[in-house]
């Protein structure tokens, strides 16, 4: 779609050729969202393709992905073998409700940023402890968890001005066994409940609830609970705050939540990958 109120696009190489932020700016990343629709508060864009960043870096502290990475290249990604937990990289991709065009265009910081409950990325980076660098203007930093920056339906802690700079996952997540399940209501649809359940060599366990509520929930346990111990967890953490739109009724977003909530802990509990 034409942004016929656009008048200027910046494109900086540098962070410090960044201008100085204004009312009517927006950042373009993918733009996969910012061109779907009428815009007609924006007068100016700030392309961040244009600064370069590495869309991914792998070391001994885990994988710091740029903001600015696209899905396609997020999914072509080759995780060292120790790292048992980056199978959820590809099955969080594959949660997208996008065509092969968007994946190679869409960014990993713009699915979060925009916050829409169904986010795969949002999945992703909470389920593995996933934290953000945001750049605030000028020389400014700081640094969130994923699963505390998403507030809901469009809604997240990003300030005016601030940009998503890049998600590090740690190294201790990508070591985790991993279990993930996903449901639409067709077979191309918006996620109505996207599950992830993680474990690691302690026997602690996380489930993270995505899709079936605005924002995401994490539940965290020692070591593996009862079924009943979990969905009681589940109840009362997310106290009847379950999404409801066209892609699905809070009834069934909860009960896919606890159906796949325990067949998520007999797949961890019973040794299978």
């Amino acid at each position: 779609m034409d942004l016929n109120t656009i008048n200027a696009i910046e494109r900086p190489t540098s962070r410090d050729m960044l201008p100085t932020w204004r009312a009517g700016d927006a950042y373009l990343a993918g733009g996969t969202w910012l061109f779907s629709e009428p815009q007609n508060k924006l007068t100016r864009l700030i392309d961040l393709s244009t600064l370069g960043w590495e869309p991914l870096q792998a070391n001994d502290k885990g994988l710091e992905i740029a903001a600015t990475c696209t899905i396609a290249q997020l999914d072509t990604f080759s995780a060292p073998p120790a790292w048992i937990a980056s199978p959820l990289i590809g099955q969080c991709c594959r949660a997208f409700l996008a065509s092969f065009k968007i994946w190679n265009v869409a960014t990993v910081g713009g699915n979060i940023c925009m916050s829409l409950p169904a986010g795969p990325m949002i999945s992703l980076t909470t389920a593995l402890d996933g934290e953000l660098l945001l750049w605030a203007p000028g020389s400014g930093q700081r640094r969130m968890r994923v699963a505390d920056f998403v507030k809901g339906p469009v809604s997240n802690e990003l300030r005016p001005g601030e940009i998503a700079r890049a998600i590090h996952l740690p190294l201790a997540a990508l070591t985790r066994r991993t279990a993930f399940r996903q449901v639409s209501l067709t077979n191309i649809g918006r996620s109505g409940a996207l599950i992830i359940g993680t474990l690691d060599q302690k026997g602690a366990f996380v489930l993270t609830v995505t899709a079936s509520t605005p924002k995401p929930y994490q539940f965290r346990f020692d070591a593996l609970p009862g079924g009943n111990e979990l969905t009681a967890r589940i109840d009362s953490g997310i106290a009847g705050n379950w999404f409801d739109d066209i892609h699905g009724l809070p009834a069934w977003r909860r009960d896919m939540t606890l159906h796949f909530a325990r067949e998520i802990l007999a797949e961890l509990g019973g040794g299978a990958r």
